[in-house]
């Protein structure tokens, strides 16, 4: 090697650790922000569940049954409707909403 290429060889000597380092950081940053999506998408998801299940038990058994099944689910009965063979429901979990609706018999 020359005297000019071992001197640059030490200038660029240790680069890549502020390099990693950003990269990590980056890492970092970018899953904290998707923390809160995959919570909403879950609770989203349960409230569907959860409102589809209160909404079966409330064609089957009324109400109360809704409301039971809504809350063994994780989930809030926030209404509950009834018109001729058909029942609607609304339930919540966290910040998610979720309806449904079912037939009777």
């Amino acid at each position: 090697m020359t005297r000019r290429s071992r001197s640059a060889v030490r200038r660029e000597a240790g680069q890549a650790t502020p390099l990693v380092l950003v990269v990590i950081a980056l890492a970092v940053v970018v899953a904290l922000a998707l923390v809160p999506l995959a919570r909403g998408a879950a609770q989203r998801a349960q409230a569907r569940t959860a409102a589809d299940a209160a909404a079966l038990a409330g064609a089957a058994e009324g109400e109360d049954a809704a409301r039971e099944v809504a809350e063994a689910n994780g989930a809030t009965l926030q209404e509950w409707h009834a018109s001729g063979p058909d029942v609607w429901v609304e339930v919540t979990v966290g910040e998610a909403r979720a309806t449904a609706k079912a037939r009777r018999g």
